[in-house]
């Protein structure tokens, strides 16, 4: 196993809960959903080129749910899995559901970029050649939290782990965000699965979630007021909820657009 993984929580619970977290960022960003939910067994992985993962090999995002899908096999022992990704970690997540579409009970994708941004591939590498300079600056890193609502309790820390990134690393994982789309098997996945994006969110990001819940009659979409990009982040507390209401099979909060499907659901 090339990934760091950390576990927590109660290791003989009947419920195995998998965080993935968003490019940029590592494990850490889950703190406050891991405390929430330390009744069951979480499991927080830093994917390859993030965090304690820094030294696995080259990031993809295929190769990530591979990796993630086996070790759900080799722990869960008949649990019921919960697998919830954001950003990156939810497009590692949507590729997890289209690989083995039995394997995830319960799966909430929130924020994934399911619509290539064709023309991206052609300033990915020297764009992220002249901008990765600045990840050395205290105030760049300050501007970047800032962007996925990280408070000065965690500040440090992504400025640390900016520091370590490789320039190779930022445009593999650039490159595998902004080419990614739905893969073959994700209509066909079995558990229940909840999809968020934030309403300040850019366009392709709500496109992109009313795409994923018009290819599975699974998937149930939300849109949530008053948040951009990071909605873990900005209101962990509502995030929380939402999340234990859609794994309880109960009712979801209030406060949610609800987003509709092109196609009948079972």
């Amino acid at each position: 196993m090339a990934l760091h993984i950390q576990e927590y929580g109660d290791r003989s619970a009947d419920c195995l809960m998998i965080f993935l977290h968003g490019g940029g960022v590592s494990g850490w960003m889950w703190e406050k959903q891991v405390k929430a939910f330390a009744r069951y067994h979480c499991a927080v992985p830093d994917l390859p080129g993030h965090g304690l993962s820094s030294d696995a090999p080259e990031f993809s995002i295929r190769s990530s749910a591979a990796e993630l899908l086996q070790w759900i096999e080799d722990h869960a022992g008949g649990k019921k899995v919960v697998v919830i990704g954001f950003s990156l970690g939810a497009q590692v997540l949507t590729q997890m559901l289209g690989m083995q579409p039995a394997l995830i009970d319960y799966a909430i994708i929130n924020s994934a970029l399911v619509r290539p941004v064709s023309y991206a591939a052609r300033w990915i590498r020297p764009a992220a050649r002249l901008s990765f300079p600045l990840i050395q600056y205290r105030w760049f890193s300050r501007l970047q939290a800032k962007t996925l609502y990280l408070g000065d309790e965690y500040l440090e820390r992504y400025y640390e782990e900016s520091c370590r990134m490789q320039p190779e690393t930022l445009i593999t994982v650039l490159e595998e965000n902004m080419s990614f789309s739905i893969p073959p098997g994700f209509s066909e996945a079995a558990g229940k699965i909840l999809v968020t994006v934030g309403e300040q969110e850019k366009a392709v990001m709500k496109q992109s979630a009313q795409d994923l819940v018009d290819a599975s009659s699974h998937c149930i979409g939300v849109m949530i007021p008053g948040v951009g990009h990071g909605v873990s982040l900005a209101r962990p507390e509502l995030f929380n909820g939402l999340v234990d209401a859609w794994i309880h099979d109960r009712d979801l909060p209030g406060g949610y657009i609800r987003m509709a499907a092109d196609r009948p659901r079972k």
